[in-house]
């Protein structure tokens, strides 16, 4: 089991609660400072911190597993460096790559039907992507693919993968290993969801094939100003 479940950190979370809803994400665990949201394919955490936190308006690349034990041992055989790591707030697999780069694998849960599925209720046209850049993407591509990821594209800039049970996963270029920010795919039409995020009150515009959402995170400064939502590949017009 593999699924994409990049984490969100903001001193906006109502902002930004609306904006996931307007997009279609659902929301699934509601914890004090703590949110979870599936999408049709992946899901996102959102986790409160103060205005001027370091990690204010960043995303935090990250995947979530079933059986940790298990997805530790076939990524350690598979080449990648990944270990159980007991922390405050239970298990996960600390993943470390080669080009300095460390992310983790969380515990999934699995839905009220018992498969490892995303709710009923979000739109299933929207993909979450998660993404880490890296100076060194063919070497961050083998580590992906070790951890069960599956190759959808890549060229010297870049590489994307697609997870077995939602999201996508992509490694782009950069001077430096780091996160990447939080991104979407959408099978469908730009359009139609344009205009469910203006009925939000939402600013976004559309511009070659890419919607550009306005980042509730960029009054501060510190932030991107829009979240790109991507037409997915080979999505109907």
């Amino acid at each position: 089991m593999l699924r994409a479940r990049p984490i969100h950190y903001t001193s906006r979370p109502e902002q930004w609660s609306v904006l996931m809803r307007a997009l279609g994400l659902v929301v699934t665990v509601e914890d004090g400072d703590w949110l979870e949201f599936d999408a049709g394919s992946g899901r996102v955490a959102l986790g409160r911190v103060e205005h001027g936190h370091p990690l204010d308006g960043s995303t935090v690349f990250s995947v979530e597993a079933g059986d940790l034990e298990e997805f530790a041992r076939r990524t350690d055989d598979d080449g990648t460096q990944a270990e159980v790591h007991h922390g405050p707030d239970g298990p996960a697999v600390r993943i470390s790559s080669d080009d300095g780069f460390e992310f983790f694998a969380f515990p999934a849960t699995r839905a009220a039907d018992g498969f490892w599925a995303t709710s009923a209720d979000a739109d299933p046209a929207l993909t979450v992507v998660a993404t880490w850049v890296s100076p060194l993407v063919a070497l961050a591509a083998v580590d992906l693919r070790n951890i069960g990821a599956r190759p959808r594209a890549d060229d010297d800039e870049s590489a994307s993968f697609t997870t077995k049970n939602g999201g996508v996963l992509r490694v782009i270029h950069g001077a430096d290993s780091t996160n990447g920010d939080l991104a979407f795919e959408y099978d469908g039409d730009l359009e139609s969801l344009l205009g469910r995020l203006k009925a939000a009150d939402i600013e976004a515009r559309i511009s070659e094939d890419v919607l550009y959402v306005a980042n509730p995170d960029a009054v501060g400064g510190s932030a991107p100003a829009s979240i790109a939502v991507e037409k997915a590949p080979g999505s109907h017009p």
